[in-house]
């Protein structure tokens, strides 16, 4: 594909659960392998691929974007050959350049926790948190209106993460209902350090669970060590919801 100046612009959903992750990894499925893997079937050779968010092994995508240089694939073709838990939902040509990481603007994700207190339900295995235990909604919307702004977050990301800068700026954060016991803290940012999400949702349930006072979480986004906050909440609650380009 050398000399093309085309650039493709592709929109994927994956169930996080049977991957270590979106980068390829030797040995290792993962959603990358797996889209260079049709691609290639497609346009005679792999190309490379750029993505908006490196998720995790287990962190699910609802709205994933990927760029490339070279034509964008024909939907029913690229589907027909990814596995199923792994779709393309728009293939569209972009401007000449184009890039899926460098040219957001915003990354909006979402982390879904599972209140029911008896037991969990089936439905949401490996799709929520289980929290049975009392967390205050009240509390967790206090704290997700604590991180709006600008912040250093490095108590919410691990201390040897590969970040030059920990300071992010936070459009949009809120808790809302998501159908029948079930909670989702939806979060837009400029970017995101590695594990932010999950340690920001482990630290509100503690908030929740009157074990932190709200003055305390507001007290972590001033530059906090990492061992000041909670542990990492499990991967499988998170969604990278969308990406926003101008």
């Amino acid at each position: 594909m050398e000399g093309t100046t085309v650039s493709a612009k592709l929109t994927l959903e994956y169930d996080g659960t049977g991957f270590y992750g979106w980068a390829a990894q030797p040995g290792r499925r993962t959603v990358e392998d797996e889209l260079s893997r049709a691609l290639g079937v497609l346009l005679a050779e792999p190309p490379r691929l750029t993505v908006a968010g490196r998720t995790d092994a287990g962190v699910h995508a609802f709205g994933q974007v990927v760029s490339y240089e070279g034509p964008p694939p024909l939907l029913r073709s690229v589907n027909a050959l990814l596995p199923h838990d792994v779709a393309v939902l728009a293939a569209e040509e972009a401007p000449a350049g184009f890039c899926a990481r460098n040219d957001a603007l915003s990354r909006s994700y979402r982390y879904r926790i599972h209140t029911r207190r008896w037991g969990p339900s089936p439905f949401e295995r490996q799709r929520a948190l289980w929290w049975r235990h009392h967390a205050d909604v009240d509390a967790l919307r206090a704290c997700a209106a604590a991180v709006t702004g600008r912040h250093d977050f490095s108590a919410f990301t691990p201390s040897k993460a590969a970040h030059r800068t920990f300071t992010r700026t936070v459009f949009a954060a809120s808790f809302e209902p998501a159908g029948a016991d079930t909670l989702e803290l939806r979060i837009e940012a400029n970017a995101f350090l590695h594990n932010m999400i999950r340690v920001l949702v482990a630290t509100m349930l503690e908030v929740a669970g009157e074990r932190r006072t709200l003055e305390d979480f507001r007290s972590l986004l001033e530059g906090a060590p990492r061992s000041a906050a909670a542990a990492t909440a499990p991967a499988h609650g998170l969604y990278l919801d969308s990406v926003r380009y101008a």
